[in-house]
């Protein structure tokens, strides 16, 4: 396989009033089964500091496949869209392709 440039994703979630809690405690699973994945780079999770109900994802993968493999995963069928996306007022996600000048 010909060498990718990897993919990052940034997600930006506003979570309902009152259920940041609960959309944080389900991400630490959604974090810990994410970087278990092959092709992930990385997993990470930021909150708003104005506004606490605003998460953003900063994510990495290998390559385009490696997303589809982990939106096409039980935990993320499971939590991601069926608990946390309930518990959201908007979700935007944008890929990525880091540009390097080198």
């Amino acid at each position: 396989m010909k060498n990718q440039n990897p993919i990052h994703v940034f997600a930006t979630w506003k979570v309902k009033e009152g259920q940041v809690d609960n959309v944080l405690n389900l991400l630490k699973t959604v974090h810990d089964e994410s970087i278990k994945e092959e092709d992930n780079l990385f997993y990470k999770i930021h909150q708003g500091n104005s506004d606490t109900n605003t998460i953003i994802l900063f994510e990495g993968y290998t390559n385009e496949k490696a997303i589809e493999d982990h939106r096409n995963s039980a935990y993320f069928q499971e939590i991601v869209l069926g608990k946390i996306v309930p518990l959201l007022d908007n979700r935007e996600i944008i890929l990525t392709t880091p540009v390097d000048y080198l």
